[in-house]
């Protein structure tokens, strides 16, 4: 029988919606039924399933269960746990094939959805398309597929504590450390990893709920981290570390309580893993700040610039070997004594690790960092209809008539523009109908310069920056 999405449902990197709404138990049966047909059809014939703490997500697990299981795969349910410890379970194991895991990530308490891998591979964009005209077709695989349930925290953590390796001891024990769970997926796995971890740790929100009564799980927005911030002042510790609600995102602060943006994280990482790895290429996507890029450069390294999403910045890991890569959303992907995913609680034992190696304190590092002017992530409405017209006139115009202003233009993802005074970014997002700007420069004036050329760019395309839309 046929099944047809919410057209709201089908995104570009994972699937999502409202429970109730646009989601619910048909839902993930079908897609259960179309993943496993999908896979059965590429050679792999299992699944492993997780799932967050989300109060739906318990009911859609069992119906997405049991489509895969009729379609003739065999399950693994892993249960609840972060979604890095689902990607664990698919790259571990050579008897897995694929993975899904349940979860909402850091949407509000009422949404999930599903993060999926698929022979080794993250499975996006087209595969979602293509796995919803196989439920539109109802051209599903039938069989009856296995069940069996197994308990991986243990062996996660494990694999969690091998970031460790090799780094001395008694620099990791004298480190004091804030973490804060945020109500989400990756309490229980925080609490059996510092239980095993050298120095002092302290700890905010490790229970898991749905509800997410303390603050919402998103280390990407400031006022989340007054809590962490606060804990890291009372108790004097070193740095503090935050998880978005499904453990795949890092937030950090230093010992001053100054936030440790995605790119400020990733030039620590790269510092530390150029000292071992000269000559390797870091990726960051294209809203990072130029620091990261010069920073990279001057230790040595080859720093590419590349797409936002997690999905595409995993497959041109892939593609060009990479050993790191990371997204200002909080993203980092270690490929260096890893598996190449992004997984928040690992970036956390390697922050402690790169203190230690580098044998200078967190705060230290994020002091050192150069003092440049930037905005937020500035998003604003435009019609899906719109939005990437509007880019491709821009991109055009940018081109072929830059402006005396110009050095240089980038458009690997939207455009972004150096000029004297730093860059500004414009792309669309592939998830929401808005455009995202972005922009970086050494002083105000020259910050204000930047963002009134972002509004000349879309004046020209009948646009304005306008009201900002949130997530």
């Amino acid at each position: 029988m046929s099944h047809h999405f919410h057209p709201t449902v089908l995104r570009e990197y994972d699937i999502r919606g409202i429970i109730g709404q646009t989601l619910g138990a048909e839902d993930a049966r079908a897609i259960g039924r179309a993943f496993g047909t999908l896979l059965r059809g590429a050679g792999g014939s299992s699944v492993a399933v997780g799932y967050d703490g989300r109060l739906s997500s318990p009911m859609l697990e069992e119906a997405l269960v049991d489509g895969l299981a009729r379609s003739g795969c065999d399950v693994l349910r892993i249960g609840l746990g972060p979604t890095p410890m689902l990607y664990f379970a698919e790259a571990s194991s050579e008897e897995v094939d694929g993975g899904i895991q349940i979860t909402g990530s850091h949407n509000p308490p009422d949404y999930n959805g599903f993060k999926m891998v698929f022979r080794g591979r993250p499975f996006f964009g087209a595969d979602i398309q293509k796995l919803g005209r196989v439920a539109a077709e109802g051209a599903f695989a039938s069989g009856s597929g296995t069940i069996t349930t197994r308990d991986l925290l243990g062996q996660y953590v494990e694999r969690l504590l091998e970031g460790l390796a090799g780094v001395e001891q008694a620099r990791l024990a004298s480190l004091k450390v804030g973490w804060d769970a945020g109500n989400g997926a990756a309490g229980p796995a925080l609490e059996a990893l510092v239980a095993r971890l050298p120095g002092e740790h302290h700890l905010l929100y490790t229970e898991v709920d749905g509800h997410f009564p303390n603050h919402h799980p998103d280390p990407t927005v400031e006022a989340n981290l007054a809590d962490l911030r606060a804990l890291v002042a009372a108790k004097k510790l070193d740095f503090g570390v935050a998880f978005d609600g499904d453990g795949d995102r890092i937030g950090a602060i230093d010992g001053e309580g100054r936030v440790i943006w995605g790119d400020q994280l990733l030039m620590i990482y790269a510092e530390d893993l150029l000292a071992r790895r000269p000559g390797a290429t870091v990726i960051a996507d294209v809203k990072a700040s130029r620091a990261l890029f010069d920073r990279v450069a001057a230790l040595g390294g080859q720093p590419l610039m590349w797409k936002t999403g997690h999905s595409l910045i995993k497959s041109k890991m892939k593609e060009t070997g990479a050993p790191l890569a990371g997204e200002m959303s909080g993203h980092v992907f270690f490929a260096d004594d890893y598996y190449g995913y992004d997984d928040a609680l690992y970036a956390g034992v390697r922050l402690l690790a790169a203190a230690a190696r580098l044998g200078r304190s967190v705060t230290a590092l994020r002091g050192a960092m150069p003092v440049l002017c930037n905005t937020p992530e500035l998003r604003f409405q435009v019609d899906e209809s719109r939005k990437f017209a509007a880019m491709a006139e821009i991109a055009a115009r940018l081109t072929t008539n830059p402006g005396p202003d110009v050095e240089a233009v980038d458009t690997t993802d939207g455009v972004r523009v150096s000029t004297r005074d730093g860059w500004w970014l414009l792309r669309a997002s592939n998830t929401q109908d808005v455009l995202v700007a972005r922009a970086e420069s050494d002083s105000e004036a020259g910050l204000a310069r930047l963002l009134a050329l972002i509004d000349q760019q879309l004046a020209l395309s009948g646009l304005e920056r306008g009201q900002s839309a949130g997530h």
